[in-house]
């Protein structure tokens, strides 16, 4: 087996040290993630799956452990080197779509392209593509607030993907819709996944949707094991 597009080593992470309400969140918690794998993170709310989201997004330090993308321990990066490799190799998706309500689906897209330097146009066609294979590219010019909950969720897929991502991580990403349209984008995020090739872990209570997926891994006090 080739050697894991994500892995997380030994991450331990304590909020609020030395206080009264001093909170372990990870306790030496580990996975890996292989090329094109998609893998379900179960927890209830509470128990630290942003935390550790967090944590392989490069969004947040952990106090120990490493944190590996293709093979190359990111824990110790400065502030802007963390950043461009941020921006290069992972797209979020969380339970609410946060798309900027001023602007177009295709320009929510179009954004993080041109923060990583990709030529208007280019990345104008870049967005269009990707809108249009989760069935939303006629709705390109309309902005979130006249889109339905799915349609919305659907663009964030696609401002995830628009860099090119080696890795998908996604918060609930379903978690804001009802059980039908939430079947519905489930289907279109693995499809988009599957495409693409690259690796996804996402985080949800939906233990319907984790069975879907290719491997199920639980967050139990703080340590990941096997669903």
């Amino acid at each position: 087996m080739s050697d894991p597009v994500l892995r997380l080593t030994g991450i331990s992470k304590t909020y609020n040290k030395g206080r009264e309400n001093e909170v372990t969140v990870l306790r030496e918690a580990e996975l890996s993630l292989q090329a094109g794998e998609i893998v379900a993170l179960v927890a209830p709310s509470g128990a630290g799956k942003s935390t550790l989201l967090h944590m392989a997004g490069l969004l947040d330090t952990p106090d120990a452990g490493r944190v590996e993308i293709g093979g190359v321990d990111m824990t110790g990066l400065g502030d802007r080197r963390r950043t461009v490799a941020r921006r290069r190799e992972v797209g979020f998706v969380y339970q609410f779509h946060h798309l900027l309500p001023e602007f177009s689906a295709l320009e929510n897209v179009v954004l993080p392209q041109l923060a990583n330097g990709v030529a208007r146009r280019a990345a104008e066609a870049r967005a269009q593509e990707l809108l249009d294979q989760v069935g939303v590219g006629e709705r390109a010019g309309h902005r979130p607030s006249a889109m339905s909950g799915g349609e919305q969720q659907r663009v964030a897929f696609c401002r995830a993907l628009a860099n090119g991502p080696r890795i998908l991580l996604a918060d609930e990403p379903t978690g804001n819709l009802d059980p039908a349209t939430s079947d519905r984008v489930f289907e279109r995020l693995v499809t988009l996944v599957r495409e693409t090739g690259l690796s996804a872990l996402i985080a949800t209570h939906n233990l319907e949707l984790a069975a879907r997926m290719d491997r199920v891994l639980r967050l139990d006090n703080g340590t990941v094991v096997a669903g």
